[in-house]
Formats: structure tokens, sequence, C-alpha cells
């Protein structure tokens, strides 16, 4: 069906309603976020020695036999209902096709993959490579089938199926895939799968920006000066980058038009609201309310961006940068990092948890998600760290580290970067203007942070200066820094001593 119609049987089945601007608005129900401890993959022959099922808080095993069970039963549960099919595709780059058919129990979630996925221009000839099959609606027995409770995602990579249940969460559906083609991609290709966004530049030179949900991935990938390649999913070839996806998924908590212009605009008919509320008495959105949840979403296809690039792909990339939201307000504002640290903060992945991106976190939490992506990484986190370091010295590309959250103080106390600041920050590395200034080191984390910055005062720079108590601040970055140490004591054993020699040195005085 078309978004309209899907649209219009969302509104017949009382499950949506539209916005003033004419976006499709739903409740995804109890899960307004990722349930990353209900996510499962099949322990079979495929992937018995791939999987790195030491990870036991995302790669959780599930046999083959429950999951032949469970989908039994989700069948039978869907027998006789009105299902939604649709077929799509996963990556630009039609050397890495992935067909996907997607079939739902509800209207929304169907559009919802028409948003997200690639949309194929004929699929007479339609054959899929995996499916899957989502039922918000079904609710696991936990004793009886296997799962740790009513709500589950199980991924199984002999049957190629993924299958959904008892959450209306429609993250989990490309997030599903996303990790399927984690697992394909540098098993069975060599290409390296990352969690980022991408855009491109007139004159073809294309950034990267790693990170977890929050930090800003949709935000600054969206720039009106560049073409927007994708907000979230992409792989690395020989040749260059392409999107996994055809659409984005983007955080829209206290979104303006003044601030993220791009993504407001796309909310237009075509698009889903996620768990928004109205102004009383009105079908206006109120950005700024978190009465359901602080996770709210909106999604679009790409065409809804004015500069989205078609196809959505990109040259070897020139500049590569990480966003953490520091929480702590320790890490400076932008520093730019040598190759060994780049695979140092690419392996550590530090960030903290924004609130509503996962079910039960209400306020940002430290967090190491290796590779800037934990939760959807089937393998070993050294494999994909490997072919960071392969891409990074074939491409020459500049890595920096972009601290999207606190400046001076703590969260609580200091206040969240800027965005305006945070975009001139980039904007100057992207057009080689911080190539020109002087750099000193951070005495603990030894990156090298820019003295002046074109649209940024000085004093910003300097994550310190930021503070009033400066004897606080040291205190801070020692403590973070023995958690960063903390943190790769697991990486420790196979890791090469230059990529250890990039650690946090506890012994310094900030």
């Amino acid at each position: 069906m078309t978004p309209e119609e899907l649209t219009q049987h969302t509104i017949d089945k009382n499950q949506g309603t539209t916005n003033d601007t004419g976006a499709l608005v739903v409740m995804t129900g109890e899960f307004t976020g990722r349930s990353p401890k209900d996510k499962f993959i099949v322990k079979d022959s495929i992937t018995e020695n791939h999987v790195d099922w030491a990870n036991t808080n995302f790669n959780i095993p599930f046999s083959s036999e429950n999951f032949d069970k469970l989908y039994d039963k989700v069948v039978a549960y869907l027998d006789g209902k009105d299902i939604y099919s649709r077929d799509c595709e996963a990556c630009a780059d039609p050397a890495y096709k992935l067909n996907v058919r997607v079939v739902t129990e509800y209207p929304w979630s169907n559009m919802f993959a028409y948003n997200m996925f690639i949309r194929p221009k004929d699929t007479t000839n339609f054959a899929a490579d995996w499916h899957v099959v989502c039922a918000p609606g079904f609710k696991a027995e936990p004793a009886v089938d296997g799962t740790r409770q009513s709500n589950f995602a199980v991924l199984n990579f002999t049957r190629k199926i993924a299958l959904i249940g008892g959450t209306g969460y429609t993250g989990e559906i490309k997030k599903g895939i996303f990790t399927v083609l984690n697992f394909v991609l540098p098993v069975d290709k060599g290409v390296f799968p990352m969690h980022c966004s991408a855009n491109i530049g007139k004159d073809g030179d294309t950034a990267l920006f790693f990170g977890l949900s929050g930090t800003g991935k949709t935000t600054l990938s969206a720039d009106p000066n560049r073409g927007l390649i994708g907000d979230d999913e992409h792989g690395w070839t020989d040749n260059g980058v392409f999107n996994f996806e055809g659409g984005c998924y983007a955080k829209c908590i206290d979104l303006t038009e003044e601030k993220e212009p791009d993504i407001y605009k796309a909310i237009k008919p075509g698009a889903i609201l996620e768990n928004i509320d109205f102004y009383p008495g009105t079908n206006k959105v109120d950005f700024a309310s978190c009465t359901i949840t602080e996770n709210t979403r909106v999604s679009y296809p790409l065409y809804h961006i004015e500069n989205a690039v078609e196809p959505s792909v990109g040259n070897i990339p020139n500049n590569v940068f990480f966003l953490t939201y520091d929480a702590y307000g320790v890490l400076p504002p932008i520093s730019r990092l040598n190759s060994a640290q780049a695979m140092y903060y690419f392996m550590s992945g530090f960030t903290a948890k924004v609130a509503g991106t996962e079910a039960g976190v209400t306020e940002p939490q430290l967090t190491f998600s290796a590779c800037f992506g934990a939760p959807f990484l089937p393998l070993h986190p050294s494999r994909y760290a490997e072919l960071l370091g392969k891409k990074m010295q074939a491409s020459g590309a500049n890595v920096w580290m972009i601290n999207t959250g606190m400046i001076g103080g703590v969260y609580g106390v200091g206040s969240r970067m800027k965005l305006p600041y945070t975009r001139a920050m980039i904007t100057a590395a992207l057009t080689g203007k911080l190539n020109e200034v002087e750099y000193f080191k951070h005495p603990v984390f030894g990156l090298e942070i820019p003295k002046s910055c074109d649209g940024v005062p000085s004093e910003l720079l300097n994550p310190r200066e930021a503070w009033t108590d400066k004897s606080a601040y040291d205190a801070q970055a020692i403590k973070l820094a023995e958690a960063f140490n903390k943190n790769f004591e697991k990486f420790a054993g196979n890791t090469a001593a230059e990529i250890l020699a990039a650690a946090p040195k506890l012994s310094a005085q900030a």
C-alpha cells in the first residue's frame, strides 16, 4: 500500500491521527524505546563460531527449537487477520543489496518500513533475502517460549527471519536488519558496517558522524550546505560509503524550526510521529513535552530532506567525527585524534545513554558502547576496530572527537554545548580551517585541542576553563579517565601496544 493508504488504514483502525502538518501520529504502546535485554540471536552452525557470545548484555543466545515454536505461534496469531506486506531493500550500493520483505500486524509499522528502507523501483521479480515479521499484539509466554518477558526480537541467520513481538516500537524493525548487516557484511563481504550518519560536500568530500542515539548523528548530518547521504547506518567499502537505509528516524524532543530546519520541515504527509503530545485542544505538536517519553521520534523518507543525495552513496571519507554526549563536562567540545587514539576511542565508544532511547533510562548515564553501537554488534568489537584501522590507513582521513554534552560542569550544573557552536566547529574541520590554528594537548586524555575556532568563544574550547571550580574539574577528569581505563581492560589482551598507549594518563594533573 501507499503511505496515503496506510495512513488512512491507521486512522480507520483508531491507531493514529494526523497533526496540523499532515504527518501521521501514533503511540507505540508500552515500549517507547528499544529493549536490548529482549533481543536474541539463534545460536546455530552459522552463528556459533562468529557471534561474540561473551557479550551477554546484547548477544543473547536463543535455541533453534524455541525459535521454530515461537515463529509458528506468531504465524498462528496472525492467521485470519489483515496483515501488511512490503518488499524493500537495504544497502544503496547495488553490489551489497539485501532484499527484505516486511510483514506487519499494524499498518503504521509497514509505513515505517516504507520510510526507513530503500523503495525498489520494480518488485515484479522480487525474491526476499530476509523476512521481518512484526506482531506487536502477540505476547510471548517466557516460561514456555524461552524469552525474558512478553516482548522479543529474535534473529535467525539460518532461516533469515527477524521475528518481533510484544512491542510496537518501530525502531526494533530497522535495528534488527542493521544487526543482520553488521554480521553479514564483515563476514561475507569484507565491508565495514558503521553506526554513523554521513554527508557530502559540493566538491565530493565525505564526512562520517559516529555516535549513539541522542548524540547528534541526525542533527549534525542534516547540514543545509551539504548533501545528506544518511543519518544512522552505513557501509565503508574500498570505493566509498553507502547508506543502508532509505529514510531517517530522528529524535524530536525540543525540536524547533530554528535549530533543526531540515528535520522540522520533513514532518509532513508521509512522516510518522511517535509518542508525541499535542498542545491542549489542538493537533499542533508540543515538541517540548516529554509526558510520554523523552524518546519522541519522527520517521520520514530521505526525499523529505531537500538536499538528500540520490543514490545515497559517497566517496571515501575525508573526515570522521566521533560524537559523544559527555554528561560530566570533561571532554573538549572538539579535539583532534591521531590514529592510535582513534582506535582507542572507537573501541571505547564513550557517551552517556540519553534519556528515553532505551527502556528505563530517564537521565544520562555513563556508558561505554563499543564502536558506538554495541547493542547492534554480533561480532567481537575488535573485528570492527580492525576494519576501521584499515580504512583509516588507506584513506588518511582526519578523525575528530565532538562533545555534544555538558560544558562548564557535570549534568545538572553545567549547560549543554550549544548547537550553533558545534556546527561551527564541524564546519571549521570540514573546510580545513582547523588545520591552520594552534593546538594544545589535554594533560590527562592527550587529545589535541584547538586554541581558536571561528564562531566559537575561545574559553569554551578548553573544558577546564569553562568550569568555575578548576580543582573540581581536575578531580572529575581523573575520575572519567579511571572509568575509561577500567572499561578498556577487557580489550587489553589482544590490542596493539600503540593503541594501549593512547589511554588517558592518571598521573597527569589536569
